[in-house]
């Protein structure tokens, strides 16, 4: 007898060693078909009392864009889900250790989850979705795909370049409250964090350095929402936008303190603060394309160039004020030099007058001797009267070369003496003086409040 019981025991355990199993047969014991609507139309609990639990995690795959201009967020996530459906089961045992098998989406129910940011900005959702889900033994369904979400970002830019933004992704269920849906994450805060920057493939010009998860509630007409929050923090590159924006500033407000070197009568110190400033004119355009056009606090950038293009106007404006008395001064000076022009006129032909009544008297004097020394030849008279009419004319050259240079010495003292000359000195040495004060006081501030860790 206890041979017979053997015997038959062998038999079944080659008989079930030799079971052939397929999904399709799991799915026929189950009858989970695309035409059955029962696992699919309502909510899948056997009590209606009792709510369904939907495990969620969301990791950070990708930052594929953030604009400030539209503060618009742009990640690649993978979201995983899990919940049970209380009508499905089977024993593993019964159809060759079989524990899952992967149907497509649409054959069950699925929570109705959705994220708040993407609701704030219209745009269509072009990632590719996956068309199946894991379906276990025990009634659990577990779904994972990969979603690019546009959503809405309040971003705060009042240290831009070197800010750090939060931005939300916010999962919650458009129709089923606390007491039908209740929303659990897989994951605590610091394995999301360490695992997404396993995970994480693509930056761009923001560094990831946090994932939050938190629980919410939203509250409607005396209902409550489970939502989860999953807060992505990073951190901004600032390289490229130092060395595109914030050194030609720099280097712009360093040409127009040199500038000041530059001699005031002469109109390039004018033309090459015109020119910077039209430079910086440049740079506020394309600030004004990169910063949303709405900002809880003013930019810091915006405080940088819009103090640095203030204090370039005051210098083009100090420059044509100095400019203006230079030129009053010199016209001062040219009317004092016109009537000094007709004194020194009257005197020229004073000294001609003589001149010529020497020249006369030196012919009358050389005809006198003439008369006295007739034995001398005659070629000896005319060359000593070439000779002494040659060094006459000399010193007169002379004498005319040393009053130019007195006048110059005249107008150049009226010039550097002239009241409007001395305030325009003034007025340039006091400007300057406050210039760099304002520049060296600035800057240092702005920097002690860029890299504050208060954000």
């Amino acid at each position: 007898m206890k041979r017979v019981i053997f015997l038959l025991l062998v038999i079944l355990a080659v008989a079930a060693s030799s079971q052939i199993c397929s999904y399709q047969d799991i799915l026929d014991y189950l009858n989970l078909t695309t035409d059955n609507s029962v696992f699919r139309l309502t909510r899948p609990v056997l009590d209606h009392t009792r709510p369904t639990v939907v495990h969620l995690d969301v990791y950070l795959y990708a930052i594929l864009s953030v604009i400030e201009k539209t503060q618009t967020f742009v990640p690649f996530v993978w979201c995983s889900m899990r919940w049970i459906n209380e009508r499905i089961k089977w024993d593993p045992a019964h159809f060759c250790g079989i524990d899952r098998v992967s149907i497509p989406h649409e054959m069950v129910w699925k929570p109705d989850l959705f994220i708040y940011e993407i609701c704030l900005r219209i745009e269509k959702d072009d990632s590719p979705k996956s068309p199946y889900l894991f379906l276990y033994n025990d009634g659990s369904i577990f779904k994972e795909e990969g979603l690019r979400i546009v959503s809405a970002c309040n971003m705060d830019v009042h240290k831009f370049p070197f800010d750090t933004q939060k931005c939300n992704i916010s999962i919650g269920s458009t129709l089923h409250c606390m007491d039908e849906l209740l929303l659990q994450p897989f994951s605590n805060s610091s394995r999301a964090t360490q695992f997404s920057k396993e995970l994480i493939r693509i930056h761009g010009e923001w560094e990831f350095l946090h994932l939050l998860v938190s629980k919410s509630n939203l509250s409607y007409h005396d209902r409550l929402w489970d939502q989860l929050v999953y807060t992505v923090t990073m951190r901004r590159k600032p390289l490229l936008h130092v060395l595109n924006f914030l050194l030609p500033v720099l280097f712009f407000l360093t040409l127009d303190l040199a500038s000041f070197f530059i001699a005031d009568h002469r109109g390039e110190k004018l033309g090459f603060k015109i020119t910077v400033l039209l430079a910086i004119s440049v740079l506020l355009l394309i600030l004004n394309d990169i910063l949303p056009s709405m900002s809880s606090r003013t930019p810091l950038i915006a405080t940088y160039c819009i103090v640095i293009f203030g204090l370039m106007l005051l210098s083009v404006l100090v420059t044509i004020l100095v400019t203006y008395l230079l030129e009053k001064d010199a016209e001062n000076l040219q009317r004092e030099s016109w009537v000094d022009g007709d004194n020194t006129v009257k005197a020229d032909n004073t000294k001609e007058e003589e001149q010529e009544h020497t020249l006369c008297s030196c012919i009358s004097e050389a005809s006198d001797a003439e008369k006295q020394h007739e034995l001398v030849p005659i070629s000896e008279e005319v060359s000593s009267s070439i000779q002494t009419g040659e060094t006459h004319v000399l010193l007169l050259i002379l004498d005319e070369l040393k009053e130019m240079q007195k006048t110059l010495r005249v107008h150049h003292s009226c010039r550097s003496k002239g009241k409007y000359a001395m305030w325009a000195a003034r007025i340039n040495g006091a400007f300057f003086f406050l210039y760099v004060i304002t520049v060296s006081l600035f800057l240092p501030l702005l920097y002690m409040e860029w890299t504050s860790e208060t954000q």
